[in-house]
Parts: C-alpha cells; structure tokens; sequence
C-alpha cells in the first residue's frame, strides 16, 4: 500500500503566480480603435495608406482609431485583412468582464452527487458558468460522518485535487490507495476510479476542487 506521494524535487514554475497583465480597455470601440492605431503604426503606415488599403475615407478610420464609432464586422474584417493580421487581434485590447462568486463560510449549497450515499453531505463552494478560459471549476466541501457507508468509486472527466482538512481517509485512485491525513493533498486524473476506500477518524472533511473542459 501506498501511503504517501512527495514531490522528488522542487519544481520550477512555468506561469508567474504574481504576474499582472497591462491593462486593458474597458470600452470595446476604443479598445479596437487603439488596437488598429498600433498595428499601422507598428507597420509604419499612415493613415492615409491604411485607408486607402481599406477603401475608408481618411475621416473614417481617424473615427474608428478614436473609438468614436462602432465600425461593422465588415468593416473590421476589411482592416485586419489590410493590416495583414487575424480579425481576432482587434479585439485583444478589450477587457472582458470576469466571473466571481463568493460564498460566506456556512453557505455553500448542499447538493446531489451521483454516487453518494447517506453521511456524505457535499457542499458547492461556487461555480462559474461559461468563460474564456474553456475551463469548468466545481470546489466542493465533503464531508463524511460516521453514518457514511460504502459507496462504488466515481470516474469522470478532468483533473481533481483534494486537500485533507479534518480525520483521517485511505483515498483509492486505481490501484494505488493514499492515506489522507489534515492538510494532505492528492492531485489525480479524475478519469481513474478513485473514492475513499478506508475510514479511519470520523468526521472527515476535505476539499475536492474538480476540473473539466467546458463543453463546446
């Protein structure tokens, strides 16, 4: 039985935890009208050429690189064609709004989870819907009490990590079987059965924060 996994060596990380992006413009006109402005300038185009490329008065364009009208998707494809880039980089100025949800301790919604049994109460910490990132993100809060009883393993989609807050449970994850203890972590392949095999100290609680690809 495998009772512990420890990280061989500290590893370096690939994406900086603390890294702020530049800003980003709220307003979608001017954010587009900046976007345009930079690629004829970092071209070393005027605006004469680039409306003349586009077929736009000189007037015009001077408007849309203002953020002063909302140009058609027409007239935006025209552009980027000009300015020989994909007509998604126009927008890649433009600050879209983000999701948040937060959830005061005791009110995380209880819910119904296939596979669970009397004594499993599992609470959803928070969900966010649809978003860019093409990433879902369900936290819950489980906790097992002394009524628990067996129960087959889950198997699905996506990447879980679990992080032990209270008791004591052997954590199966296809063959393998982890001992959890307060304030250990499993982080596995969610496609694997897996599910607590041994209840060792009751009431146990611990987080399990599961991650899938949205659905397209």
């Amino acid at each position: 039985m495998n009772t512990e996994a420890r990280p061989e060596t500290k590893a370096k990380l690939t994406q900086n935890p603390h890294e702020v992006r530049d800003g980003r413009e709220k307003n979608l006109e001017v954010a587009i009208g900046r976007q345009v402005r930079e690629l004829r300038k970092r071209q070393r185009m005027t605006g004469s050429d680039l409306a003349t490329q586009a077929g736009l008065s000189v007037g015009m364009l001077s408007k849309i690189e203002n953020g002063i009208i909302s140009p058609s998707l027409n007239t935006l494809q025209i552009l980027a064609n000009a300015l020989r880039v994909p007509l998604i980089q126009l927008f890649s100025g433009y600050e879209e709004t983000r999701g948040a949800m937060h959830v005061k301790a005791g009110e995380g919604a209880e819910v119904d989870r296939g596979g669970t049994r009397a004594g499993h109460q599992y609470n959803l910490l928070g969900h966010i819907g649809s978003n860019n990132s093409g990433v879902v993100v369900e936290p819950y809060l489980i906790t097992l009490s002394t009524q628990s009883d067996r129960f087959p393993t889950f198997q699905h989609e996506g990447i879980e990590m679990l992080y032990m807050l209270e008791g004591v449970v052997d954590y199966r994850h296809g063959d393998q079987i982890y001992r959890l203890e307060p304030g250990d972590s499993l982080l596995f392949d969610s496609d694997a059965p897996h599910g607590p095999e041994n209840l060792i100290e009751l009431p146990a609680r611990y987080l399990s924060i599961i991650t899938y690809p949205q659905a397209t």
